[in-house]
């Protein structure tokens, strides 16, 4: 690598970004950790590995890292290991009659991190890290936790301090967030310096509805996010993800949901505009859903109509046909399929339904993560 970018943050030096971090440990696996880089960022059944390599004898090792506390690591591992048993790819490369690896690194861990760890079946290693500046250059400083060996090797660093000049938000962005919620301006807000502080050569562009973040705003731009602004005000973000619910090479403007609390979907891909049929069809089915959850919990015969069934199960059917296909789900498919109305498929001569739990969602934070290291590596 030519350098990574750090910041500085009271008297400590950190990684500028999570991609920055995981760009510097994919560089140099073999000599951190002796390891044969395999895939970055690699999807699996709605789980994004940041990072799959190989050991002695094609042993999997699964990465994750994070640039700072994290409570729910373990959890993040496990759930890997269990997609990646589960579809086994990569097995000309992999011998999965060796136990799979699994490394968690990061620069502190939770005392949580720790219980979970302790109650947790697999095998799971804690490697944490530090920077350290010296006189010239600065070293990055890996200990394992398990044994307490530490390596160290030398940083080719771009200084970055943690104040470091964000242009202010445009007037229009301003006015917009006035209208948001709390929670969404400071999502927005957060965002916008994570994208803005990724690479210098991020610029933003206003435009009367959205602000993009790419390289220009011409034809031949990589563009990376959009905040999108529809005629209520109600903010939407877009990201350049891959295809094929982000598990394909080729990029697309891919449509986000959040409840801006960290939880995130994408819902499918719009080439421009807000998406007015996704609009549309979030709208309808929204209200479907709410008819059907008052079905279920009212008992008042005159909720039980024929037609309500009849066309809750064509679009239970035409969802699951999109889950087993692995296309992307808006959130309200997902509200549907976790209505449980066996009692009354049962009334009306049908079977009993598998009713779905979706326990798992995207982190909005690591998606844009994703988006902005594929924006890195189309320029």
């Amino acid at each position: 690598m030519d350098f990574v970018n750090l910041r500085k943050t009271g008297n400590s030096w950190e990684f500028a970004t999570e991609a920055d971090l995981e760009d510097f440990v994919w560089a140099n696996l073999k000599q951190l950790l002796g390891l044969t880089p395999l895939k970055r960022q690699y999807y699996v059944n709605g789980q994004f590995c940041d990072i799959l390599a190989l050991g002695e004898n094609k042993q999997l090792v699964v990465l994750e890292l994070k640039n700072g506390e994290d409570r729910y690591i373990v959890q993040q591992l496990t759930r890997y290991y269990h997609a990646l048993l589960e579809n086994k790819p990569f097995q000309e490369e992999i011998d999965y009659g060796q136990t799979i690896r699994l490394i968690a690194i990061k620069p502190n861990f939770h005392r949580d991190n720790f219980i979970h760890i302790k109650y947790n079946q697999l095998s799971i290693e804690f490697f944490e890290f530090t920077v350290l500046p010296e006189r010239f250059h600065y070293l990055l400083e890996i200990k394992n936790l398990d044994n307490g060996k530490v390596l160290t090797i030398e940083l080719p660093h771009n200084d970055r301090e943690s104040n470091e000049d964000i242009p202010r938000p445009p007037r229009g962005l301003i006015k917009r967030l006035a209208k948001c919620s709390p929670e969404q301006q400071e999502g927005i807000l957060k965002i916008r310096q994570k994208i803005l502080s990724f690479d210098k050569r991020m610029e933003e562009t206003s435009y009367n509805v959205s602000l993009r973040y790419g390289n220009g705003n011409t034809k031949t731009s990589k563009l990376c996010a959009e905040f999108y602004f529809d005629s209520k005000g109600v903010p939407v973000i877009f990201l350049w993800l891959g295809l094929k619910n982000n598990s394909s090479d080729r990029i697309s403007r891919a449509r986000i949901w959040t409840d801006w609390q960290g939880n995130a979907l994408l819902e499918g891909y719009v080439p421009s505009g807000i998406g007015s049929k996704i609009n549309l069809y979030k709208k309808t089915l929204s209200n479907r859903v709410e008819i059907m959850k008052e079905i279920v919990v009212n008992e008042n015969s005159s909720y039980r109509q024929y037609k309500y069934f009849s066309q809750y199960s064509k679009d239970r059917n035409r969802i699951i046909r999109k889950l087993n296909n692995s296309e992307p789900l808006i959130y309200e498919e997902r509200q549907l399929l976790e209505i449980d109305a066996n009692e009354f498929t049962l009334v009306i001569g049908g079977g009993r339904l598998n009713t779905y739990k979706f326990d798992n969602y995207d982190s909005l934070n690591e998606l844009v993560e994703v988006a902005l290291i594929k924006w890195r590596n189309r320029l």
